[in-house]
């Protein structure tokens, strides 16, 4: 065999490797991201004074899949009245509670969450499209990781 087939041979056997790691790095990026955490760039009014526009969160995704939800928790969900936007909000209630909201109660359904930003002046949520179902939801927020002066944790309550 030439020297020219030992380098071509050599070059392809490297490559096909490369492309092998890539492929397996890139196949574990995916699965992290979609099914155990993820970093979201919060955007809009909604949730001041908690979360500002351009703060970076860190979300978990298991709370949404074991349906381990609870009332305080803010979480990523698909807008109801746009599923190419997602949200950031609070759940305030959860199946079962009654929500007032000015003179009528509303009772929360099964399979779905009252979800309300903390900014109540200039937030659009389920006091304006209902009861927003649990398969909307995303992921729950852990944690402000940026801007770093204001980095925290956010409470189980």
């Amino acid at each position: 065999m030439s020297l020219g087939w030992k380098v071509i041979k050599t070059f392809t056997k490297r490559s096909v490797v490369a492309t092998a790691y890539i492929g397996y790095v890139g196949c574990v990026l995916h699965c992290t991201q979609e099914y155990l955490t993820d970093v979201v760039i919060c955007q809009g009014p909604s949730m001041e004074p908690t979360l500002f526009s351009h703060d970076v969160i860190l979300t978990e995704h298991l709370s949404i899949t074991r349906k381990k939800i609870k009332r305080g928790d803010i979480i990523i969900a698909k807008s109801p009245s746009n599923p190419r936007e997602y949200i950031c909000k609070r759940i305030k209630g959860i199946p079962g509670d009654k929500i007032k909201k000015n003179l009528t109660t509303h009772v929360v359904p099964l399979g779905h969450v009252w979800l309300e930003g903390d900014n109540h002046s200039n937030s659009t949520d389920s006091r304006t499209y209902g009861p927003v179902p649990i398969g909307l939801l995303r992921s729950r927020a852990l944690c402000r990781i940026f801007p770093f002066e204001r980095a925290q944790m956010f409470s189980k309550t």
